[in-house]
Parts: structure tokens; C-alpha cells; sequence
């Protein structure tokens, strides 16, 4: 994987920008997602600048050595929407609510502390002796491989709410019925058509581009497929048909100016609670949080060491898996004062590395520093916020297939033809592809993290009796 510009190197201040553009054009749609699910009022603006801000802060703790950017995590969502449902259970309102974002984050981001103090006294050697190669690489892989159902399922879909259009017509509810079945299967077209342009592009200029184009393909093919998507939509409203509107412009009527800071909200709340009360609601936050925190560390490994593989240099060693826990920790916590979602390091930002080949630290913190301010620049970030989900889906099929194929490469070097490394990587790749997913009350157990554990189980199973093999024959060898 050839990199134009390694870690430490600084494109001109043009470059930057568009590169910066390019990342933020990557990790946004999933950034702002996390907040729109959970609801409750939380603020995409809010969640995007607290993103940058968990990225700067990740930065500072890794010697800015790790190029990559921090964005919402889809693993808590579970959390901070019991988060939520804890306040209302004990008869708080929903201010309580953004209390128990602050106050989760903050647990989760003691246990990455925990760990990197350990990893810090104890090394990470252990983490070699059971996630080697055989282990990480097909789980990193999975990583990829289980976000493909997300790609896919945007790449035919609109972004427009067809029911809420077809609800304002004077229409009877079979005619309604109809409209949104005719609406649906056009627009499944549509967008396919507008989702494989922007792929096709994106290749188009990965692979022939010329200099700057072929470090910037996903920019070029966003601009392709929003530009289509534009022409069906406006073609779309003066013709009154439905299922050729892809973009929803309707966006712009609620433009966001200034964000709606979480620790803000969570300001009222405080007046709310008591010392008993605030003990009490801590025990169930505590809960949701704790546990997520313990599986996506596995995740940050299993990240970081795709990370290194792209860069050629191990970042668990320099500047160090104990300094990048505690940049994620703390990053997490101060995205969640912020926006209320705990950060995590985005595989889609490792896969635009990987494409682009600009591994530039100056790229991410200007990044950052980019989603900062326009955090605060409603019609831009509203802007990004309508791009399609088929033209998002189109570049992610691209973004989490180099996941996936960085994961691949990592497991070159391993002997397939031994069952036992056979047995590891199949488990692997059954278990996440397939979507093991387990619930445990409010703690939900992702594919990658089970895939992982099921992975390092059996690894350590098939190990058994391998290392007094491996010094029998090196006695042999030395017999001879």
C-alpha cells in the first residue's frame, strides 16, 4: 500500500484542506448518525464538534503519531439510550438524560485509563501471545466485512421520507399505499444508479487519476453522485415524482446555527438531582457503560494494529498502546461533555488513509479542527448532512473493503494448511459475518467483539501443546 505522504509529512496549505474535506467527508454521515438515533434533542452539530475535540485531545496523548480520527460510537448506543430511560424510570426529565451521557463517558473512560496503566507497568506482550496474526487480521477483516450490510442497504436507498411527503396530499389510504410502493421501487433504482456512479468514479480516480485527483477520489466521486442525485431530485419535484427525489432539501428549513452543547443540558439536569438520587442513577450508568467499554477496547486494538500495517510502523509500541487508550479514553470523554456521544477511532477514517495513501498527521488535526468550526456554520454542515445515503453507500463499499482486505493481508504469512491456524481464522469469519451479536440486559456484545473472543478462545484451545512442539523440534534442529 504506497503512502504519498507518510505521518510526519506536510502537504501545502491547499492540499491540506482538501484532503482534511476528504476525511471529514468520510467519518461525518456515521458521526452525526449516533445522535439522530438516539433523539432526545441531542445535537448533530454538538456531536461533530465534540468529535474534533475528542480527536485533538487523542492526538495530544499519542504524540500526534496516530493519523487517525475519532468519531460518535455505534457501541454505546445501547447505553446512551439507558442513559435516558434510567432518568425517566426514577421520574427525571430528559435533561437528567444528557447528565448520564457525561457521567457514562466518563466511566467508560476510566476503564481505558485502568488498562493503559496496566498496559503501561505490564507491556504488551500479552496481547501478542493472544491476538497474534492469526487472531487480529481476519478480525480486523470482520470490521470491514460487518459494516457491509450498512454499505449495501444505503447504496439503494434515498434520503427522503416519502411518507411524510405523501401524508400532506389529499390522497385516500389506498391511494396513498400506492404512491409509496411506486415511490420505493423507483427510487431503489435511482439510487443504485447514483451510488454505483459515485463508485465508479471514486475507482476511476483512485486508479488513473493524476497526482492530487488520485489522492481525493472519494471527494470527486461524491461530487459525481450528489451532482446526479440533484438532477433526478429537481427532475423529480417539477414532474411530481416521488421516487425520483433522492436528496431531502427539506433539511435546510431546520439549519442548526449553535450547537446544542450537551454539558449545557446537562446543566439543568444537576438541579434535579439529589446525592441519593445522583448515586443511584450512577449505579445504572454505570452498568450500560462499563461493560461496552471492555469490548470496544478490543476493537481499539484490532483498529490500531490495521493502522500499523497501512503506516508500516507499530503504533502499540510507538507512541505506545497505553498512550493510545488513554487518548481514546479521554477523547471519549471530552467528545461526550460536548456532544454526548462517546468517540472511538472510525475505521472509515483508517480506510481513507488506506486508499488516498495520506497517512499526514497535519491531515487529521485539521480535520478536527475543521468539524469544529463548522459545527458552528449551519448551512454548511446541513449542506453535508443532505448527501444521499446511496452516494454515501456507494464510497463505503470501497472504505470497508480495504478494511477488510488490510485484515486479509494480515494472515499472508500464517500456514493456512495447519488446521489449527484453519480452525482460528474460520471461527473468526463465521461468527462475524454471520453477526453474532449476544445481549446481556443493556450490554450488547458486537459481531467484531464476539468474533474476537470466540477467536482468542479458540486460538488459545488449538495452542495447547504447540509450544513444547515447536521446542522439540528446535532441540532436534540443534541435535542435527
Amino acid at each position: 500500500m504506497k503512502l504519498y505522504y507518510n505521518v510526519n509529512d506536510k502537504p501545502n496549505f491547499g492540499k491540506v484542506l482538501v484532503f482534511a474535506l476528504q476525511q471529514l467527508l468520510a467519518i461525518m454521515a456515521a458521526t452525526i448518525a449516533v445522535p439522530s438515533i438516539i433523539g432526545h434533542g441531542m445535537s448533530q452539530a454538538a456531536a461533530l464538534f465534540g468529535a474534533g475535540v475528542g480527536t485533538i485531545v487523542y492526538l495530544l496523548f499519542t504524540k500526534f503519531k496516530s493519523p487517525v480520527f475519532l468519531g460518535s460510537s455505534f457501541a454505546f448506543l445501547g447505553s446512551m439510550g439507558a442513559a435516558f430511560s434510567g432518568a425517566a424510570s426514577m421520574g427525571l426529565t430528559e435533561s437528567v438524560g444528557f447528565v448520564g451521557l457525561i457521567v457514562g463517558a466518563l466511566c467508560a473512560g476510566l476503564v481505558y485509563v485502568v488498562i493503559s496503566l496496566v498496559v503501561k507497568f505490564v507491556g504488551t506482550k500479552w496481547i501478542s501471545k493472544i491476538m497474534p496474526a492469526v487472531v487480529i487480521g481476519p478480525t480486523v477483516a470482520i470490521i470491514g466485512l460487518s459494516l457491509s450490510g450498512n454499505a449495501i442497504g444505503d447504496l439503494v436507498s434515498s434520503s427522503v421520507n416519502y411518507e411524510n411527503i405523501i401524508a400532506t396530499m389529499a390522497l385516500t389510504e389506498e391511494e396513498a399505499l400506492a404512491q409509496l410502493t411506486q415511490a420505493l421501487s423507483i427510487s431503489k433504482w435511482i439510487a443504485l444508479f447514483c451510488g454505483l456512479v459515485t463508485l465508479g468514479v471514486t475507482i476511476v480516480c483512485s486508479v488513473y487519476g493524476k497526482k492530487t485527483f488520485k489522492m481525493i477520489p472519494f471527494i470527486v466521486g461524491i461530487v459525481a453522485g450528489y451532482a446526479l442525485a440533484a438532477i433526478f431530485t429537481l427532475i423529480g419535484k417539477e414532474t411530481g415524482i416521488l421516487g425520483l427525489q433522492i436528496i431531502d432539501f427539506s433539511k435546510f428549513d431546520k439549519i442548526e446555527w449553535i450547537p446544542n452543547f450537551t454539558f449545557v443540558r446537562a446543566i439543568e439536569g444537576c438541579k434535579e438531582l439529589t446525592v441519593g438520587s445522583f448515586f443511584v442513577y450512577l449505579g445504572t450508568i454505570a452498568v450500560a457503560y462499563v461493560p461496552v467499554a471492555f469490548v470496544v477496547f478490543a476493537e481499539h486494538i484490532a483498529d490500531h494494529k490495521n493502522l500499523s500495517s497501512i503506516i508500516e510502523k507499530d503504533l502499540l509500541t510507538d507512541p505506545g498502546l497505553n498512550r493510545t487508550l488513554l487518548g481514546d479514553g479521554v477523547g471519549s470523554i471530552a467528545g461526550a461533555v460536548f456532544g454526548g456521544c462517546p468517540n472511538t477511532t472510525y475505521g472509515e477514517s483508517v480506510g481513507c488513509v488506506a486508499i488516498s495513501g495520506n497517512a499526514s498527521i497535519v491531515t487529521i488535526l485539521t480535520t478536527a479542527i475543521m468539524a469544529i468550526v463548522i459545527s458552528f456554520f449551519g448551512p454548511f454542515s446541513t449542506f453535508l448532512a443532505t448527501i444521499p445515503k446511496c452516494v454515501m453507500g456507494g464510497v463505503c463499499i470501497a472504505l470497508y473493503g480495504f478494511i477488510a482486505v488490510s485484515g486479509l493481508k494480515m494472515i499472508q504469512g500464517v500456514d493456512l494448511n495447519d488446521n489449527r491456524n484453519l480452525f482460528v481464522v474460520s471461527v473468526i469469519l463465521i461468527a462475524g459475518v454471520g453477526g453474532l451479536v449476544l445481549t446481556i440486559g443493556k450490554i450488547t456484545i458486537t459481531a467484531v467483539a464476539c468474533a474476537l473472543i470466540l477467536g482468542i478462545l479458540t486460538n488459545l484451545v488449538c495452542g495447547i501443546g504447540r509450544n513444547n512442539e515447536v521446542k522439540k523440534d528446535n532441540e532436534s534442529q540443534e541435535e542435527k
